[in-house]
């Protein structure tokens, strides 16, 4: 597992999450520890690296 950190779409505070790069693409929906909105994650890794985190509001 490594440790990310993404800023919320809705209040803008910087949140940290772990990503098992294990599973190359992973698209999830989990709130926000700060404003409890959901937000949806969009991951790929490869090679136990992180390629891409997206986070966006859910339903954009």
């Amino acid at each position: 597992m490594i440790e990310h950190f993404v800023q919320c779409p809705y209040c803008w505070e910087s949140i940290s999450i772990l990503i098992d790069t294990s599973i190359p693409e992973q698209d999830y929906v989990e709130d926000c520890d700060v404003c409890c909105n959901p937000i949806e994650f969009y991951v790929r890794s490869a090679d136990s690296r992180v390629l891409i985190v997206e986070v966006r509001e859910l339903g954009q």
